[in-house]
């Protein structure tokens, strides 16, 4: 895994962790996102972010995209109810992570439409536990076993 980032609120910017305590049904501890009803984790693929540059002509900063996770190489499940696992971490795909205006501010002009599509994966958290920078990263968990739901 590339990297690791969290916000204390929605308009502060990201700050890069090392590593981070992931709880069950409630997300990052110390991110904005903490203890919301599905929103607990975004992911992202640098693979998808370098694409991204190519439309938009120059670099696309990980930290600028506001997404929690960005995972070196493969391309995020965007199918709801596709799991993945980073570290000792278990997610489930809630949704597509769509661009917000705010990335025209903070990456410049054009970076919220060549980021559409490329912008990553809104996850809930099905198993918690510590994720850290250079984790294995599953992309692909098998659906036929067994998950327990958070309450």
């Amino acid at each position: 895994m590339a990297g690791i980032h969290v916000a204390k609120a929605t308009r502060l910017p990201m700050q890069a962790k090392d590593t981070v305590e992931v709880e069950a049904g409630r997300g990052i501890v110390g991110d904005r996102y903490h203890g919301t009803r599905h929103r607990h984790v975004t992911v992202q693929s640098r693979e998808t972010l370098d694409e991204a540059a190519r439309v938009f002509g120059r670099e696309v900063a990980s930290e600028l995209t506001r997404r929690n996770v960005t995972v070196s190489h493969g391309v995020v499940p965007r199918d709801p109810g596709a799991r993945i696992r980073v570290g000792e971490v278990l997610l489930e795909v809630v949704r597509v992570a769509a661009p917000c205006k705010l990335l025209d501010d903070t990456i410049g002009a054009g970076a919220q439409e060549a980021l559409r599509r490329r912008a990553g994966t809104v996850f809930r958290v099905l198993e918690g536990g510590t994720i850290r920078v250079g984790d294995p990263v599953d992309l692909g968990v098998d659906l036929s076993s067994p998950v327990p739901r958070p309450a």
